[in-house]
């Protein structure tokens, strides 16, 4: 039978955290290049074990494939999250601003309006 938390405590345990530092559950790209990371050492030691059947070759390539994977999906996916993060930023303030400014003389959109009306 499952332990049924009680209305005090939290839903969760204690978070996932790997080699102690890295907290996957909670760091965004984290979970998905540790894994994507493993994959590739897999693939690639394996690979090359059965490509030369060099033991101690194959755990360094596989390490070496680990390291390359997991930093060729950190970096592009941290990338775009920090993009993704900006550009809801503009959106947020924007949206802000047109609620702060909307129908009053400071309106960008209503100088537009009546700047066209007047020329015609």
């Amino acid at each position: 039978m499952a332990a049924v938390p009680e209305q005090g405590e939290s839903g969760k345990g204690k978070p996932f955290k790997l080699l102690g530092i890295l907290d996957v559950e909670n760091i965004p790209c984290a979970r998905d290049s540790i894994l994507y990371g493993s994959f590739g050492s897999v693939v690639a030691g394996l690979g090359h074990f059965l490509l030369t059947s060099r033991i101690r070759r194959s755990c360094d390539v596989g390490v070496g494939g680990f390291i390359l994977v997991t930093l060729g999906c950190w970096f592009p996916c941290r990338y775009n999250h920090a993009k993704q993060r900006i550009q809801e930023r503009i959106a947020r303030e924007g949206i802000k601003n047109q609620i702060l400014y909307e129908s009053t003389h400071l309106d960008p959109q209503r100088k537009q309006i009546s700047s066209s009306s007047s020329s015609n």
